[in-house]
């Protein structure tokens, strides 16, 4: 390699200014198109501030429509002004999607707990145990905590509802303190599929983010670029074809900001001196294909195979585009006995197609056959180019 490998990256002056600015976990001044909600959340947490205990509140909408954004907005502001008043507020933030984090009971109450600053092992304490330290130390002091559970569906659909039953009910326990829970979800009907007690009392308040459309999201844009990128860098139309991609993808603004990011780089390492309307192609197809890649090589092994199932049942169905539930499963067995992996149930497939379906890599459309029950039609909704990459990471990955 060349000593001066990266002399022209040194000398090359960038196009931004602040690129944090549009990363997903940065929190703007203000966030437009959101007052609706964020007064809202206010509304229903402002109690806390007299230390009364607001009542829970259950958040959904789809990626990208600022909920958690908004969250952390209002909950930071909720902080300052409880420290002016001199109340005793906390507030924690979980992101239950975290592998390792809080992604079983066990590790959520014990990520709980480090998070008040107390050591607990891993693993290895009865979960009876592990809830009695999170008790004692909630209850040493007279306190109000607001806990956040980001991605909530994530944790129940691993644990079962359990660990929100358990948190729902410990205030009735609790002497000195008092615990309110915020939960968001991207997934708008699994509140439907827990336990009425617990749905009854998670979601005493139930907010929901609508999409934004093209015409917001250009206004979020154009305000993130300004302290982004550099004056005069931004070319004619840019950010009015990132937003109707964004659009596209059910209002997405963190979509829309990763594009403008990603096309700043695409543009940046071509070492021109403006973001032109081909780099939003460029990073478009880049980030679709860095996220399948992604998904596909972080799968569980029956996942993978059934995704393979599902690209070989394509590909050998004599040029339709639709393929259904009895033909992938037929395959997936057939691939199960050659690579000695044991089979599910075609009903366990048919939910990891529903899963597939939603992580956007095929789309899955339910139909009726009338007497003959249902089924799914299946048909590949990855780019054309992308898929003999893809197949051949499953193959390596499942030992073909």
């Amino acid at each position: 390699m060349k000593k001066n490998f990266f002399e022209r990256f040194f000398k090359q002056d960038s196009l931004f200014i602040n690129k944090r600015v549009l990363q997903s976990n940065y929190t703007p001044e203000t966030i437009p198109h959101r007052d609706e909600q964020i007064s809202q959340i206010a509304e229903i947490l402002a109690p806390a501030l007299k230390m009364e205990r607001p009542s829970n509140v259950f958040i959904y909408g789809k990626t990208g429509t600022g909920k958690t954004l908004s969250t952390r907005y209002i909950t930071q502001q909720l902080l300052n002004m409880a420290a002016e008043k001199g109340a005793d507020l906390r507030v924690v933030y979980v992101n239950c999607k975290l592998k390792r984090v809080a992604d079983t009971e066990y590790r959520l109450v014990a990520q709980l707990i480090r998070d008040f600053g107390q050591e607990i092992p891993a693993t290895g304490l009865p979960t009876d145990e592990v809830y009695k330290i999170f008790f004692d130390i909630l209850d040493s002091k007279r306190q109000l905590i607001i806990l956040v559970l980001d991605e909530i569906d994530q944790l129940i659909k691993k644990t079962g509802d359990e660990p929100l039953y358990n948190l729902t009910r410990i205030n009735e326990e609790l002497k000195k303190s008092q615990i309110s829970l915020i939960g968001i979800s991207n997934d708008l009907i699994f509140i439907d599929k827990i336990d009425p007690r617990v749905k009854s009392s998670l979601s005493e308040e139930e907010l929901v983010f609508p999409p934004y459309n093209a015409l917001q999201i250009q206004d979020i844009l154009k305000l993130r670029a300004k302290t982004a990128f550099k004056p005069g860098v931004i070319s004619e139309g840019v950010i009015e074809k990132c937003a109707a991609y964004a659009a596209r993808e059910h209002g997405d603004a963190r979509r829309a900001l990763e594009l403008l990011r990603v096309a700043g780089e695409v543009a940046e390492r071509s070492g021109v001196e403006r973001v032109g309307i081909q780099h939003i192609d460029e990073a478009d197809e880049k980030i679709e294909k860095d996220r399948v890649f992604d998904i596909v090589a972080t799968q569980p092994k029956q996942f993978q195979a059934t995704l393979y199932s599902i690209l070989t049942t394509g590909a050998s169905s004599k040029g339709k585009n639709l393929i259904f539930t009895g033909e992938i499963y037929e395959n997936y067995k057939k691939l199960c006995q050659q690579i000695g992996l044991r089979p599910l149930t075609q009903r366990r497939v048919s939910d990891v197609i529903a899963e597939l379906d939603m992580l956007g890599i095929i789309n899955a459309k339910v139909i009726s056959k009338g007497r003959y029950g249902r089924t799914r039609e299946v048909s590949i909704a990855t780019p054309p180019s992308s898929l003999p990459k893809i197949q051949k990471l499953l193959e390596d990955s499942l030992g073909l």
